[in-house]
């Protein structure tokens, strides 16, 4: 069980605990390709929706510029990523994931697939149905109020 800070608790509190918790702990069961968890977010994201700018890349993970070059120069030393030139803007550079990046990329969401899997296999059938209704509802919300690219 987790420990519960009651101070200043509202509804979504228990809810924003339980998401902490879930994340933490589906983060933790993915190992392919050793990655930091920076590197591990910025390949999932290239695997999810395709090449990017690095300058996208470094807005939409949070970090610096300098940090995201030098997070895509190891990236693409491992073999997980390379440069490409954008097809649309001929001085603009996009950062793409490559057949190996993309197989960790499978790999580790199968990894949390099935670390996700083992904890809604100890669930009751109730609880079990709400949380298959209740993620994708929450994910498409999320979808739904994302900003486009």
């Amino acid at each position: 069980m987790y420990e519960r800070d009651t101070e200043g608790s509202g509804p979504g509190d228990d809810l924003a605990v339980a998401a902490e918790h879930l994340v933490r702990h589906v983060r933790r069961s993915s190992h392919a390709g050793g990655l930091s968890p920076t590197a591990a977010s910025t390949l999932g994201r290239l695997g999810r929706e395709g090449p990017r700018r690095l300058t996208d890349l470094a807005r939409d993970e949070g970090v610096s510029q300098p940090n995201m070059t030098q997070l895509v120069n190891r990236m693409e030393r491992d073999g997980l990523v390379r440069r490409a030139a954008d097809a649309r803007d001929g001085r603009g550079v996009l950062v793409e994931a490559t057949d190996h990046g993309l197989a960790v990329f499978r790999q580790r969401r199968a990894e949390r697939a099935e670390a996700l899997g083992r904890l809604v296999d100890a669930l009751s059938e109730p609880e079990r149905r709400a949380v298959e209704t209740a993620l994708p509802a929450l994910a498409r919300v999320i979808e739904d109020q994302a900003p486009g690219p």
